[in-house]
């Protein structure tokens, strides 16, 4: 049987790396759409095409394939894993993905992952707009004080520039743009989890998501 988990929530409140820790732990597939929106907008900003831009929009997503292996995203073959982890991607994604376009030509990928088996997909709208019939549905979020802070250590554990301030700055703004959107704004999906990881190790966070989804996995079987 498979069987499909929704993680969402803001901008840096930790659902990529308790995502991925979770699917490991339940024997799934982690399905990263984050970085599909975050490539997608890389290539789209590199190629100069307008938010605004619809003709060339569409072209565009027509001729990009994107492949998302274990440790790896590929466009078009291309590796770009490392370009799109940046606090300037993080803002393009965030432009380009309220463009219906560019949303519109990316559900049905993502809807079509869960035919190759069960998965664990965290983003803005998993558990309302892809996969509204999930099993288990979470919201995980932070207060953006939190979300700031483990984005500096983070910046700073890998040596790179930070500035407290302006990464608060940013989330504050992303979390903005994110809930009043047009198309698919960030909310709480019906039947989510709502779960609240200032004060909570990753550890923690991962234990309390892979025990409710062993408890329903179980309760369905009684």
């Amino acid at each position: 049987m498979n069987y499909v988990v929704t993680i969402d929530g803001p901008a840096g409140a930790g659902k990529s790396s308790v995502a991925r820790r979770a699917a490991v732990e339940l024997g799934i597939k982690y399905l990263d759409t984050g970085a599909i929106y975050r490539a997608i907008a890389l290539i789209l900003a590199k190629s100069e095409i307008n938010p605004d831009n619809e003709d060339f929009l569409s072209e565009a997503l027509s001729e990009i394939k994107i492949e998302l292996k274990q440790n790896s995203v590929l466009v078009n073959g291309f590796d770009v894993s490392g370009e799109i982890r940046t606090p300037e991607v993080d803002e393009l994604a965030s432009v380009y993905s309220a463009v219906p376009l560019v949303r519109k030509a990316l559900l049905s990928l993502q809807k079509d992952q869960k035919n190759y088996g069960s998965l664990i997909a965290e983003g803005r709208d998993e558990g309302s707009v892809v996969f509204p019939d999930a099993k288990v549905k979470f919201f995980l979020t932070a207060s953006p004080e939190a979300r700031a802070k483990r984005r500096y250590l983070e910046r700073i554990s890998k040596g790179q520039e930070a500035d407290y301030d302006e990464i608060l700055s940013a989330i504050k703004n992303r979390d903005l743009n994110d809930s009043t959107r047009k198309l698919s704004p960030l909310s709480v999906p019906d039947g989510a989890i709502y779960l609240d990881t200032s004060d909570l190790t990753e550890d923690e966070a991962v234990n309390f998501i892979v025990n409710h989804v062993k408890e329903a996995l179980s309760n369905e079987t009684k």
